[in-house]
């Protein structure tokens, strides 16, 4: 089942096998008021390790709350920080780089659904990738299967529906190039 949600596969909810994503999304429920009380980084850290399934290093800062519906598809990189209230839906995979910036109340999004009425309560999943030193601003919304290129800046407030080069400042509702860096 999850390298079929991992490879993009349409999953429907009466799949014979959806009760593995269930099981991983009930832990993550159970485990994230422990994140969302933490009063330390330290304790931040621990308790997003278990939920992503992997010990996040200790040079990476992520504030709660901090929000996933599933979790075991984040990967976050070396000397990260990730503000308040950011929301991951991961089922198709995050992955955040070395040294990246993320803002407040960003949303990092991989799962859709499909545009035929009839099937709309399936799921189609699709990675997101930040690459290394890229920052991510306020309230900015990263669609399923955009890849944020090294050292790019994605403005406060955009909604990323493509891939941003390498080395670009990207704004707007859908965000475009603004200009080089």
């Amino acid at each position: 089942m999850f390298e079929r949600l991992r490879a993009g596969e349409l999953i429907r909810f009466n799949d014979p096998e959806y009760s593995k994503i269930t099981a991983v999304v009930n832990m993550t429920i159970k485990l994230s008021p422990q994140l969302n009380t933490a009063t330390d980084t330290d304790q931040i850290r621990h308790y997003l390790s278990e939920i992503i399934g992997t010990k996040i290093d200790d040079s990476t800062t992520i504030f709660a709350p901090f929000y996933t519906n599933f979790g075991r598809f984040i990967q976050i990189g070396k000397n990260v920080f990730i503000n308040h209230a950011c929301s991951f839906l991961d089922m198709g995979g995050i992955t955040i780089e070395d040294e990246v910036l993320i803002g407040p109340k960003v949303n990092l999004i991989t799962e859709n659904h499909p545009l035929n009425p009839n099937d709309r309560q399936a799921l189609i999943t699709k990675p997101v990738t930040i690459k290394r030193k890229a920052w991510i601003g306020a309230n900015a919304t990263i669609l399923p299967g955009v890849t944020i290129g090294e050292n790019s800046i994605v403005a406060a407030g955009a909604v990323v529906s493509r891939d941003v080069p390498d080395n670009v400042i990207v704004g707007g509702v859908p965000a475009k190039i603004i200009k080089q860096i």
